[in-house]
């Protein structure tokens, strides 16, 4: 049986452990934290959001990223201290511009693909996790953020997705809780949402009766990889430890840069923030007053989930300021805001916040697929859509190491 190394528990390495683990390889999944999906993929908005495909290299992006710089509640936020991976990650991002259109209808097919593979796992496996399929409506406060929707709506249906405009009275139709004056929306039925954490839970669990083994609170010291196979060294507690399997699939977020450079591949990921809160739902009128339907305000960048009865996903923001995890009041605050002005009724006396970092590649695209060594593969990089992503991204990363090993054994 043929040996296959993960780094990484987070949504990405679960769904590929399980990909691969399903086409009968043995997979030993490593991570930093003490279980599967401690990270990135704790509690971010929950959207799986095709209707998000919009990659961020153009113009209008960089116009208001300039002019937000100052303002430290800006929906995106950037920290101009010198840093140089920082610099010349928004360079290649801008020289990404060109490619706007094409990446924006290929990640577009990609998210449609993935909802598939998704649902269909978690009926396989009996995975609960709030999962809301009444689609998701994005609401704009004027024509022109609506004639720019309008633009992108182009793009999204070529890519293939159902996404249709609608006025005040039938997003007020869609979501009767939604309040204030709207100039319109577009609502795409076929969105959903839910808890990722849950989900990626419940999948590693799955994985585990497939036989996968998971080494939780392992530190990566050193992976090298040759003709033979891959060798990871890693730090658990005060020992060490090292593993030789066939194969290794870098699913490590933010950290597969690190990663990536013991095995000879420049991989250029950057952290990219994002916030969340949970507004907990503890009596009727708040349960009563808070959105069913997911929701993506376009002029504060802010998305919504609802999670089961008693909780309420806002998410929003996205800040460039390295590899910080603070949870910082001015970049919460807003988010609170933004639930008592258009959800008056909700109390927000408890509120979780939380704070995660997107592993962001300058074209907006993930990387799947080999390494320049013989035995490595890559699934990360997803930015902001690893729940609407990842579970096409595994298979296709596990259909690439089968058509490998098939290679190599007809050899």
């Amino acid at each position: 049986m043929s040996m296959i190394t993960i780094i990484g528990s987070g949504i990405t390495g679960v769904t590929t452990a399980y990909a691969l683990a399903t086409r009968g390889y043995s997979v030993t999944v490593f991570d930093r934290q003490r279980y599967p999906a401690m990270d990135t993929s704790f509690a971010n908005g929950g959207q799986l959001s095709a209707s998000n495909a919009e990659v961020w290299n153009n113009a209008a992006t960089i116009i208001k990223g300039l002019r937000w710089m100052l303002r430290k509640d800006a929906p995106l936020l950037l920290n101009p201290s010198p840093s140089l991976h920082k610099y010349t990650w928004l360079a290649e991002f801008i020289g990404q511009i060109p490619h706007y259109r094409r990446n924006t209808i290929e990640t577009t097919k990609l998210a449609i693909a993935a909802r598939h593979h998704l649902f269909e796992l978690a009926d396989r496996e009996g995975i609960a996790f709030d999962l809301e399929r009444r689609g998701i409506l994005h609401i704009y406060s004027n024509k022109a953020q609506f004639d720019a929707a309008s633009r992108v709506n182009e793009l999204l249906r070529e890519g293939g997705l159902d996404r249709r405009p609608v006025t005040p009275s039938e997003m007020r139709a869609i979501e009767p809780a939604l309040q204030g004056e709207h100039f319109g929306g577009f609502f795409t039925p076929s969105d959903a949402t839910g808890d990722i954490h849950k989900f990626t839970r419940g999948l590693a669990a799955a994985c585990e009766r497939k036989g996968v083994r998971f080494v939780f609170g392992a530190q990566i010291s050193d992976m090298r990889a040759d003709s033979e196979g891959v060798l990871v060294r890693w730090q658990e507690g005060p020992s060490n430890h090292e593993l030789r399997t066939h194969r290794a699939v870098i699913c490590a977020g933010i950290g597969s840069r690190r990663i990536a450079s013991m095995l000879g591949d420049r991989l250029n990921i950057y952290p990219v923030k994002g916030y969340s809160i949970t507004v907990n739902l503890t009596d009727e009128a708040s349960q009563k007053a808070a959105p069913h339907v997911s929701l993506l305000d376009e002029a504060a960048k802010i998305v919504t989930s609802r999670l089961g009865k008693d909780r309420f996903r806002v998410a929003g923001t996205a800040e460039l300021n390295g590899e910080n995890r603070d949870i910082r009041a001015d970049r919460i605050r807003p988010l609170v805001q933004w639930v008592e002005r258009l959800f008056p009724d909700v109390c927000t006396a408890q509120v979780v916040p939380w704070a995660g970092l997107r592993p962001m590649t300058p074209n907006m695209m993930p990387r799947v697929g080999r390494g320049k060594r013989p035995n490595v593969f890559y699934n990360t990089g997803h930015g902001h859509l690893g729940w609407t992503l990842s579970a096409a991204t595994a298979e296709m990363v596990a259909d690439v190491i089968t058509s490998d090993a098939r290679a190599t054994h007809r050899q």
